[in-house]
C-alpha cells in the first residue's frame, strides 16, 4: 500500500466526510489509505480536471460572459472544488461576487437617452448605446405568485423590452415588434441578467434590431429579438411601445 511520501496530488474527500482536504498548491493533498475517495463536485463525476493554465482561461472567459456567476456555479462548470475556485480567483486578482457586483455599479457608462432611468425595469450595469447592455433584476415577492413563488413573465419581458429600448441612441425609441421565448421558469429570489446586443439598424435609419438574452446563473432563461422604432428617421408608426 502506498505510503504518505507517494500521495498524489489530486482533489480527494474522506469517504463519508463533506469537508474537502485544505488546498496546498493548485491541489487538494491528502494521503492515499483505505476508504478515501476521489472528490466528486457538483457535475464533476470524477472527471480529471484541466490544466490549470486552461482552466483559467476558461474562467476568465466564463466571467467575461457572466460577471455575476457565483463561486458555486463556476464548481459545476469548471469540474473542481470550491476551494480550487476561490484560490483560482486569487492567482487572477479577481474578486468575488459581492465585490464585482459592486465595480460594475460604480463603472462609467453611457448615459440613457430613450426613456428615464426610473423607468428601466431592473439595475443597468453596463451600457453602450447602439451596441450593447446589461441589467440586472431581483425577483422579489411583488413580481412573482404568491402560490408557486415563480415569477410572473410580463416582469421578464418588460426588463428586457426595457433595456432593448435603454440601448438606443435616440431621444425616443419604441419597440415595433417582439418575438419572444421563455426557455424556463424564474423564481423568488433569483438574479436575472439581462444582456441586449444592437445588431443592425434593418436597412432603414429608422428602426434598429435588438437582441436580447437573459439568464439566471450560466442558464438562459429568456430570449428576445426585438425591433426597435427610432426618431432618427422617418418610419410609419410602430406597432407596439415601451
Amino acid at each position: 500500500m502506498p505510503g504518505i511520501g507517494d500521495a498524489r496530488l489530486e482533489d480527494r474527500q474522506a469517504a463519508g466526510c463533506g469537508e474537502s482536504i485544505a488546498t496546498i498548491g493548485d491541489f487538494l493533498y491528502t494521503e492515499l489509505v483505505p476508504g478515501v475517495k476521489n472528490e466528486t463536485v457538483e457535475g464533476g463525476g470524477g472527471i480529471e480536471r484541466l490544466p490549470k493554465k486552461q482552466r483559467h482561461q476558461q474562467l476568465l472567459g466564463l466571467l467575461d460572459d457572466n460577471p455575476f456567476v457565483t463561486d458555486r456555479e463556476l464548481t459545476r462548470l469548471l469540474r473542481v472544488s470550491i476551494q480550487t475556485i476561490r484560490l483560482d480567483r486569487m492567482e487572477l486578482g479577481i474578486p468575488e461576487l459581492r465585490e464585482r457586483m459592486k465595480l460594475m455599479a460604480e463603472r462609467s457608462y453611457d448615459a440613457v437617452r430613450s426613456l428615464p432611468l426610473d423607468e428601466v425595469i431592473g439595475e443597468i450595469v453596463d451600457l453602450q448605446l447602439d451596441k450593447s447592455g446589461i441589467s440586472l433584476f431581483e425577483i422579489g415577492e411583488e413580481h412573482s405568485f404568491s402560490r408557486t413563488g415563480i415569477a410572473r413573465g410580463h416582469h421578464i419581458f418588460a426588463q428586457a423590452n426595457s433595456l432593448a429600448v435603454a440601448v438606443i441612441n435616440d431621444e425616443i425609441a419604441l419597440t415595433a415588434t417582439a418575438d419572444i421565448r421563455f426557455l424556463r421558469s424564474v423564481r423568488l429570489g433569483e438574479k436575472c441578467i439581462a444582456k441586449a446586443y444592437v445588431r443592425s439598424n434593418t436597412g432603414q435609419r429608422s428602426k434598429a434590431k435588438v437582441e436580447v438574452f437573459s439568464y439566471v446563473g450560466d442558464e438562459m432563461v429568456f430570449e428576445g429579438h426585438f425591433v426597435i422604432h427610432r426618431s432618427g428617421g422617418e418610419a410609419a408608426a410602430p406597432e407596439g411601445g415601451e
